[in-house]
């Protein structure tokens, strides 16, 4: 009977790691959401694209992301109007006057002249977006206004004892870090980057699992973050941090890299059959989160309601 329980135990443990955030990542994925951008640097034809993510918290339109995504999207707008107002103003111009005027107006090939966003499967439109950003964490709450149909239907359940969280406790993110989209083109006549009908307009989402290894204090001593064993990625900067459950404990916020000191200068080794030197200095990376508990008091101090799990 023991045996029989123990080989019971371990086959448990075993389909428990192999699926350990697969029903986890399905009901996460239903409020997760891709923050999509199309740019391009003053004078030239290439557009380069971006991805962050949001998720959101209610269904009232308030979502979560960094704050950093929040100020990156924002600043669009500026972008655009400078970028219209040299249009506007180069017009007719010879090439060495408008080129005076995007000196006067700060633009050059080094900068960024047009910048468009789309918030990916959020809502039906758009009339006004509202940014809170935390005074102190890398932590923002967004309100999407003027909509009539929310993309998502279920919403996330926080933490209650954010004690719970514990080094050692194997947790999983979720974002969109590398954008495939493209579903946009530069129009040459109206010289504007647009979003467009065709092409493929999402980017798959992507999970990345890590152990809790440290937690993050403020200047006062105040826990405000986890500390992850592995990085988040670019793009998945906003999303949420989850547990086995489903439950969420924080959200990603950057990545920090240490230096492990097992550096190898001028190194002799042998590659594909050629003698060569080679140099290497070792870094681990590891992502850092905000904590539930930051999360939740930023919530309650803007009267913005949620789900306990």
């Amino acid at each position: 009977m023991a045996v029989r329980n123990y080989l019971f135990s371990l086959i448990s443990a075993f389909i428990f790691t192999k699926f350990m955030f697969v029903k986890a990542i399905q009901e996460v994925a239903g409020f997760t959401r891709a923050i999509h951008s199309i740019s391009r640097n003053f004078g030239s034809q290439k557009a380069q694209r971006g991805a962050a993510t949001l998720f959101f918290v209610n269904e009232e339109g308030w979502a979560l992301t960094c704050k950093h995504v929040a100020q990156w999207v924002a600043q669009a707008d500026m972008i655009n109007k400078k970028f219209h107002q040299y249009q506007s103003e180069s017009r007719g111009l010879s090439s060495q006057l408008a080129k005076t005027v995007a000196n006067k107006l700060g633009l050059d090939d080094s900068k960024t002249a047009e910048m468009r966003i789309t918030f990916v499967d959020c809502v039906d439109k758009i009339q006004n977006i509202r940014f809170v950003n935390h005074p102190e964490y890398d932590l923002s709450l967004i309100k999407i206004e003027g909509f009539e149909k929310l993309g998502v239907t279920q919403f996330p359940r926080f933490l209650k004892d954010h004690q719970q969280v514990q080094p050692g406790q194997m947790l999983c993110r979720l974002g969109f870090p590398f954008p495939e989209f493209n579903n946009f083109q530069l129009n040459l006549a109206k010289d504007q980057l647009e979003w467009t009908q065709a092409g493929q307009p999402r980017s798959p989402r992507f999970p990345l699992e890590g152990m809790v290894t440290r937690f993050l204090g403020d200047k006062t001593g105040k826990v405000y973050g986890i500390e992850m064993s592995t990085p988040g990625l670019r793009g998945q900067s906003g999303g949420p941090l989850f547990d086995s459950e489903g439950t969420v404990v924080g959200m990603q916020s950057r990545t920090k890299h240490l230096h492990l000191g097992f550096d190898i200068e001028e190194k002799e080794i042998v590659a594909h059959g050629k003698s060569k030197k080679v140099n290497d200095y070792s870094f681990i990376h590891l992502g850092e989160c905000i904590h539930v508990s930051a999360i939740k008091e930023f919530m309650d101090q803007q009267g913005v309601k949620y789900h306990l799990a």
